[in-house]
């Protein structure tokens, strides 16, 4: 019988040097290998294309394929000692959104709208069937797929807004409506979409291919930020949807609520992730660059801003991985993942501030890295829910009064 060969451990605090409290420690050998194949991916193939892609506003689909084939979603490694091989450990997915966001937050936020959004509404809302329909091709990335909620006059107030309907006809539903700002809907093999059921008014989810007769998908022009991540425009008329494709467990906006509460933390995870990488990028610049005969590095007013930027990183980190513990453990809060993404939002747009500050005026171009993250920020910032609205989420609980209207 042949050895097994395995990889010598791998260690975390070499691993992640701006992890100081050293969450990362938790992480199984099995989880870090993974966390290293995935690293290695995103180096030889993300970072050498990613300036050409965000100038020509195009996703590099070629380097992503690369990076699928780490297998961050089925690595058989990320399921040892787990009763649940749908989904993986709340801590790996910190760091998986972690070094995905450090790299690249369109990057991150491609795999948001599929590994998170996507699949946390098929693992919620599907039937044991639908899962195991679409769950292993989600998995294995076979199928590329994406989330359909807010349209073009309801964001904040998609909850009472939401304007897509759906009529059940038969066998089959017709959904007519428009979905604005879908993250990959132009290459998307199946869409959650959410419309209004004209028989009782509540919002239902539907599976809906992407090639369905009657779904064009335009995709919106003039981003300043997550250039490189197609935005869709996506417009129904009349699209017919098979009834076996309706998820069978989201039956009201609660529900969907129930879905955002999941995914408004891999928000928070990504939002450090993407302060992790404007510090490192920023640390690695001020450690090269001379100005008035030292390293940038050497002054005492760059040093402060430097620590404030590696206090923001730990803070984000506390928040993300406390609040993976709790949802381990199956305690799913709303108010504790709106403060996370609150506060991670919150202080990686200081920290890109900070990072843009140090490098000074190569901050603006895309050569140091930290332009990107600078301007990718913004979205970050806005969706799963805007800084006002998760700050309401959060009031509301401390009060007992909502102030949303």
């Amino acid at each position: 019988m042949e050895a097994t060969i395995r990889k010598e451990s791998i260690d975390a605090k070499e691993f992640y040097p701006t992890d100081l409290y050293e969450y990362s420690s938790q992480l199984t050998d099995g989880e870090l290998e993974v966390l290293q194949d995935m690293r290695t991916a995103l180096e030889e193939h993300v970072y050498p294309v990613i300036n050409e892609h965000y100038e020509k506003a195009k996703f590099p689909y070629e380097a992503w394929n690369e990076v699928a084939k780490s297998r961050f979603m089925d690595d058989p490694k990320l399921f040892e000692g787990r009763d649940n091989e749908l989904k993986t450990s709340e801590l790996f997915n910190v760091f998986r959104y972690f070094e995905l966001a450090k790299m690249d937050p369109s990057i991150a936020t491609y795999y948001t709208v599929h590994g998170g959004l996507f699949y946390a509404s098929l693992l919620y809302g599907g039937s044991q069937e639908q899962i195991d329909r679409w769950a292993p091709k989600v998995k294995s990335f076979e199928y590329s797929t994406c989330f359909g909620l807010t349209e073009p006059d309801h964001g904040s107030d998609i909850a009472g807004g939401l304007a897509t309907s759906a009529r059940k006809e038969g066998d089959y539903w017709i959904l007519n409506g428009e979905k604005r700002w879908i993250g990959g809907a132009d290459k998307a093999d199946e869409i959650v979409i959410f419309a209004r059921d004209e028989a009782d008014n509540q919002v239902k989810a539907f599976v809906v291919s992407g090639k369905s007769e009657g779904l064009s998908v335009e995709n919106i022009r003039n981003k300043i930020s997550l250039r490189m991540l197609a935005n869709g425009h996506i417009t129904m008329k009349d699209v017919k949807v098979e009834d076996d494709r309706r998820l069978v467990n989201v039956n009201s906006f609660k529900d969907v609520a129930a879905i955002l509460r999941t995914t408004r933390a891999d928000i928070a995870h990504l939002a450090t992730g993407l302060a992790a990488g404007a510090f490192e990028a920023a640390l690695r610049y001020v450690k090269q660059r001379e100005q008035f005969g030292k390293k940038l590095g050497s002054f005492q007013l760059v040093q402060e801003k430097l620590a404030i930027m590696q206090a923001n990183v730990n803070a984000c980190l506390s928040y993300s991985v406390r609040l993976a513990q709790m949802q381990e453990e199956g305690k799913y809060i709303e108010v504790n993942s709106s403060l996370a993404k609150m506060h991670n939002a919150l202080r990686m747009r200081e920290t890109v501030a900070l990072a843009r500050e140090v490098v000074g005026g190569n901050g603006i171009t895309l050569d140091t890295d930290v332009a990107r993250f600078f301007t990718d920020a913004e979205a970050i910032y806005s969706y799963e829910g805007t800084h006002e609205i998760n700050a309401l989420i959060v009031g509301r609980f401390l009060t007992g009064k909502s102030a949303f209207i």
